[in-house]
């Protein structure tokens, strides 16, 4: 007979754990989490199989990998989570109007899911560019890479000065607001400032009305061309930033903001793609120009005319090298160069290790002589 009273030993929690370390690639995680943020955000957080820190730089992003009506979609999104709780990372998700990867998120993405998952990349992070004073200044869904540095600060209790303005709809627009409001009631270096475009019947608000301005970031924080400010939001929002600092005469060296998603990429990138592949069909080019890519894999090769990607070459090829952005962001189109020189302009979506080890990212790189791809 065994007492009550005695402690009941999980032998798998005391069991040694081996964790590994998350790095930039392909990864299958699970969904352990959902949650309501507001009427039209959720949260959503997942882990590994087995265990993994998954230590980020907080603003970086990862691309998940979906399967809608027996597609593949790939879809980048935000980290919203700090790496300071490394066994699982989270994505917070608005809905969107017409938005297929974000609906079928909230109405199909449940406690147990599995998918896979590319990441982390991204030059907007605040581990970069380390200063003492920061404005962080976010619009709508933008909160999220700007709550991850906040979450970062928070839990290892940083040196810095923070000034957190946050602009949204309407009071029930507004996301994360009991932890933003628990992390400026206890820290006396955060300020919280919230202000909103419009007022709700029956919501009850004390903050800022109307939108950011020059009188508001005066009255908020007077000290900002002191600071490094790091901003995120849809597009108009954060061209009137920019073009706010700018009148101002903010060195605009210190001022980062997260561009992606602000514009549908892949859409503009896709048709780009498509042009360029007609043009170069319709275009009578000089056979001594052109530059054969073989991709070894597949056993496919083609030549192709200076200036156009290895990413148009595979697509020529029907050969499809996911990709979500279509800018050298997401890192998810990355191919290993065997044989060959090429040229990448990329916008952060690969690390230096790659780049030694021979990758590159397919959409935004250019053959300067024949080339063998790992593909």
């Amino acid at each position: 007979m065994t007492n009550s009273s005695s402690p009941i030993v999980n032998a798998d929690y005391l069991a040694p754990v081996n964790t590994q370390t998350w790095v930039n690639g392909r990864h299958n995680v699970r969904c352990v989490k959902v949650i309501h943020e507001t009427w039209d955000v959720r949260t959503f957080c997942f882990m590994a199989q087995q265990p993994v820190m998954f230590f980020f730089k907080p603003g970086q992003f990862v691309t998940l990998e979906l399967d809608i009506n027996n597609q593949q979609v790939m879809r980048s999104y935000t980290i919203s989570s700090s790496p300071s709780v490394p066994y699982s990372f989270s994505i917070t998700v608005k809905r969107v109007p017409g938005g297929e990867a974000s609906n079928w998120l909230h109405d199909n993405m449940t406690v147990g899911m599995e998918l896979a998952v590319h990441g982390p990349v991204g030059q907007f992070n605040c581990i970069d560019f380390p200063a003492e004073k920061v404005l962080m200044l976010s619009g709508g869904v933008g909160i999220t890479p700007l709550m991850s540095m906040a979450r970062w600060w928070f839990d290892t209790n940083a040196d810095v000065d923070m000034t957190f303005i946050h602009s949204a709809r309407s009071p029930r627009d507004v996301i994360f607001t009991r932890e933003l409001d628990h992390m400026a009631a206890r820290l006396d270096n955060f300020g919280l400032y919230l202000i909103v475009e419009r007022m709700e019947n029956g919501l009850p608000w004390q903050g800022y009305r109307g939108y950011l301005d020059a009188a508001k970031l005066d009255m908020i924080s007077p000290d900002f061309m002191e600071r490094e400010i790091y901003c995120c939001g849809p597009t108009p929002y954060m061209k009137a930033v920019k073009a706010l600092l700018k009148s101002r005469g903010f060195d605009m060296s210190h001022y980062h903001e997260e561009s992606f998603g602000a514009t549908p990429a892949d859409v503009v990138e896709d048709a780009k793609e498509q042009a360029e592949v007609a043009q170069a069909e319709a275009d009578a080019v000089n056979q001594d120009d052109l530059l054969r890519i073989e991709f070894a894999t597949s056993g496919k090769s083609i030549q192709i005319g200076e200036g156009e990607t290895l990413h148009t070459a595979a697509a020529k090829l029907d050969l499809m090298i996911p990709k979500a952005c279509g800018m050298g962001i997401c890192g998810t189109c990355k191919v290993l160069v065997k044989e060959g020189q090429t040229q990448m302009d990329h916008n952060g979506g690969i690390t230096d290790e790659d780049v030694e080890a021979g990758y590159v990212l397919s959409c935004c790189t250019v053959a300067k002589s024949d080339v063998v791809i790992e593909y």
